[in-house]
């Protein structure tokens, strides 16, 4: 899809009603549990925010951005994510955390950013966090940086995500579970699962609608 026309569209994207959990969960391992809007509200779990960055490339084709987790200590170490971390009080809002940590990880100016669409939350029970999407838009091509959280940059081409054969499943083995079957993405040579993948589902599904 190319760069101007996604731009056309944002206004009908940001009235667009969600996929919600029913999206999310189309991607979802089989052996995690489906929670409900309700858990959502009533969970106790850490805030975070993540940014789903919409750029054009050199060649005017809509790209987003994911980030390869460096291998560090942690549960999500050396997996696919979108940039974001962790709510931190001086952020004020979720939109904020997600703008800060895509300028700490990545480099992008949060001022440049337009935010169109906030995404349904997302529980990730390992590390007992609660992820807010957010969808974001950028102007032109970002030169992007690493910081220590990240190994690669990964561009990725929207019109891969929306073709069918972009979808996928592997088998794969985690902290805390071993050779399970998982449905995934496979975009810009990288499998991506899990909270990532059920995240993208349900933008997918959004942008089918445009």
């Amino acid at each position: 899809m190319e760069f101007s026309d996604f731009k056309k569209n944002l206004l009908k994207l940001s009235k667009l009603p969600l996929g919600g959990l029913d999206a999310q969960f189309e991607l979802a391992p089989k052996f995690r549990e489906k929670y409900t809007e309700e858990f959502l509200v009533a969970t106790q779990a850490k805030k975070a925010a993540v940014l789903a960055l919409f750029y054009p490339n050199t060649q005017g084709d809509t790209c987003f951005l994911l980030t390869l987790r460096a291998n560090y200590s942690g549960v999500h170490a050396s997996q696919i994510s979108f940039p974001g971390g962790k709510f931190d009080s001086a952020d004020v809002s979720l939109v904020n955390t997600a703008l800060r940590e895509a300028k700490e990880e990545v480099g992008i100016c949060p001022d440049d950013v337009y935010i169109f669409k906030q995404m349904t939350n997302v529980f990730i029970p390992p590390s007992n966090f609660m992820v807010t999407p957010f969808l974001g838009l950028l102007d032109y091509t970002p030169t992007l940086i690493k910081n220590e959280e990240v190994e690669e940059n990964i561009d990725v081409l929207l019109k891969d995500l929306l073709s069918e054969s972009a979808f996928s499943t592997a088998v794969v083995t985690t902290s805390y579970a071993e050779n399970i079957p998982v449905p995934c993405f496979n975009l810009s040579n990288f499998m991506v699962w899990g909270a990532t993948a059920m995240m993208l589902n349900e933008i997918k599904v959004l942008l089918k609608e445009i």
